[in-house]
């Protein structure tokens, strides 16, 4: 975990009261009260770029990737490639 990261668990112990009327007329965009902070955008995707698409998985499949934590598309896809790789020869 990294220092300002909050658990599910810590989020579930506070007790934030609703904001009020008054609270929210106040609130201003970010990029209006804090002009300094750069925008976060994404940058160009490295090289060879992948492509969206759907695909319906057997739950326990699905399961057993998202069981493995961040990164379980990719490691979904790194053992497509090794199929592709070992079916061409």
């Amino acid at each position: 975990m990294r220092k300002f990261d909050v658990s599910k668990e810590d989020l579930k112990e506070v007790e934030s009261p609703p904001l009020s009327d008054a609270i929210l007329g106040r609130m201003r965009p970010v990029a209006e009260t804090h002009p300094e902070i750069p925008p976060r955008v994404r940058g160009a995707q490295k090289a060879p770029t992948r492509k969206s698409t759907t695909i319906r998985l057997n739950a326990d499949v699905l399961d057993f990737f998202k069981a493995q934590g961040k990164g379980w598309q990719t490691k979904i896809n790194d053992v497509l490639q090794d199929y592709v790789e070992s079916a061409r020869g």
